[in-house]
């Protein structure tokens, strides 16, 4: 009987030790995680917050430098992904029009009159 009392106190403690080595003394820490890695339906939730930004200040050229955090895909695509994802998953309306406005911007978007900040 101590044999399994040993072996359990053993478990215990080796268990215990890695939860506290894992939690407070080498804890994972996720420093510059990109967008780009997102998984689709919060790749659609960063399109609609944008959208929604872009609603409040019209400065499309902040909207276009957000969406272009989400891969190396036109800004026009990654809203019409998006567009497609909510569809998809039934979001609200005025979620989806808010979107649609964006994408409709994007459209008119070009680059080379945009001007560059420091």
């Amino acid at each position: 009987m101590s044999r399994w009392v040993k072996f359990l106190l053993v478990l215990v403690f080796g268990i215990a030790a890695g939860m506290i080595y894992g939690w407070y003394v080498n804890p994972v820490e996720y420093i510059d995680i990109a967008p780009g890695s997102l998984r689709e339906d919060y790749k659609t939730d960063f399109v609609l917050m944008t959208a929604e930004a872009y609603q409040v200040d019209q400065d499309l050229g902040i909207a276009v430098r957000r969406l272009a955090q989400l891969g190396d895909t036109p800004p026009v695509e990654t809203v019409a992904l998006a567009i497609a994802f909510a569809l998809e998953n039934q979001y609200a309306a005025a979620d989806l029009a808010l979107m649609q406005a964006l994408g409709e911007a994007a459209l008119t978007w070009n680059p080379g009159v945009e001007l560059q900040t420091p």
